[in-house]
């Protein structure tokens, strides 16, 4: 029997559909540690779990540290301590080393958490990423500017989601966002190159030093796009065949790419882009499962419990999935005007004559709910289909026929 403790600061419905997959792995007592009261749990999911701590601040290392001893003293050890949170994989990573507990140590935590970090370990690889530096001063961001030109992206070194990611085109705009976001030797900002070409990510899995699994997904448009345009509904797809010779260049470099950041075990999601050359560039890292729906996606793509499969994957060291059998995509509904809540969606009937046959699921937005603001939107469809063409031209189909309307 493997005790194994979940952190889960805020119980999010996709965050409880992991606490649920990992309390349900065979041979398994999970404890579970959250910043949000037990009594928010789902009784189906609190009736599985052999212990549960509650803490003040669920992403600090010395609140988890105390309530992890708590553990042991109810469990009699904690043999795996695993969590989804990007910005819980430092204080993770901590405790782990602290306690002698398998698993991503702090040093290897923070290559994937600082992206400033995490481009120069790859460039001193000499793995290719975009030119970066992190500047602590305005003069120091408008000096990289001109050495590597417009446009440049600027964003927070440990962002989270394409959080605080902003695209800037000339001086003027930069010397905005740096009003706005005034760098400092405390709150650092990191400045890249912007680089022109397809974006895409990749999804993998490392057993033991070795990279076994991989799934890759194509983005409608770029996600820098999406952040810049709260209008545009995005799409994302992931397609039947992986080994496609598109892929072949990210497919040679993640393997040494994900050793170098030092992971030996675990799962990790890779932003990176494709120039019209055929190069590549890796953007970011993170050492966790995706988001927006990736991971049901690839459920989909794989007929098979994918949240699950990464809990098995963290406690057992285990990771044995179904061949890919189909191409999947996720159409994110975004609400369009100026209002703050969802006034009517339109389009839906069409959109259900046209492509309603590969809807596997969908999360509509309902008129009254307030609008999310994020990139993920205010609703999603996932389509599936063997052909990943069929399943391609279904997305183009439903981000033009659907409008969600706001007021």
């Amino acid at each position: 029997m493997v005790n194994a403790v979940f952190v889960a600061p805020f119980f999010a419905t996709t965050t409880l559909r992991f606490i649920d997959a990992a309390a349900s792995v065979p041979h398994v007592r999970l404890g579970l540690i959250s910043q949000d009261p037990e009594h928010r749990l789902p009784a189906e999911i609190r009736d599985k779990l052999a212990a549960h701590y509650r803490v003040e601040d669920g992403l600090a290392t010395g609140p988890l540290r105390e309530a992890l001893e708590s553990m042991r003293r109810v469990l009699g050890s904690v043999d795996r301590l695993i969590g989804t949170l990007e910005q819980l994989q430092v204080p993770l990573g901590e405790l782990r080393d602290s306690m002698h507990i398998p698993g991503l140590g702090a040093g290897a935590a923070r290559n994937f958490r600082d992206k400033s970090r995490m481009k120069t370990v790859l460039q001193q690889a000499g793995l290719p990423c975009a030119r970066h530096r992190l500047v602590s001063d305005p003069s120091g961001a408008v000096d990289f500017a001109s050495e590597v030109g417009f446009p440049v992206i600027v964003k927070p070194p440990d962002g989270a989601g394409a959080q605080g990611t902003f695209r800037i085109d000339d001086e003027q705009a930069l010397r905005s966002c740096l009003d706005s976001m005034p760098p400092s030797s405390s709150r650092p900002l990191l400045l890249e190159e912007f680089i022109e070409g397809e974006e895409h990510s990749f999804d993998s899995v490392v057993l033991n030093g070795e990279l076994v699994w991989h799934s890759v997904n194509d983005y409608y448009p770029a996600p820098i796009e999406v952040l810049r345009h709260p209008w545009i509904q995005w799409s994302v797809l992931s397609p039947q065949n992986v080994d496609d010779p598109r892929y072949a260049r990210i497919l040679e470099i993640a393997g040494p790419a994900l050793a170098t950041l030092g992971l030996d075990n675990g799962l990790s999601h890779m932003e990176w882009f494709r120039r019209s050359d055929g190069s590549v560039a890796i953007s970011e890292v993170g050492a966790r499962p995706p988001g927006a729906q990736f991971a049901t996606l690839l459920s989909y793509a794989h007929d098979f419990d994918f949240y699950r499969a990464w809990c098995e994957l963290m406690i057992h060291d285990a990771w044995d999935p179904p061949p890919r059998r189909y191409a999947v995509g996720a159409a994110y509904l975004r609400g369009q005007g100026h209002g703050r809540k969802v006034a009517a969606i339109h389009g839906l009937e069409q959109a259900q004559r046209e492509v309603g046959e590969l809807v596997v699921e969908a999360k509509l937005p309902q008129p009254g709910q307030s609008a999310s603001g994020t990139y993920e939107g205010d609703g999603y469809v996932i389509l599936r289909h063997p052909d990943t063409e069929v399943v391609k031209a279904a997305l183009r189909k439903l981000v033009g026929r659907i409008y969600v309307e706001l007021s």
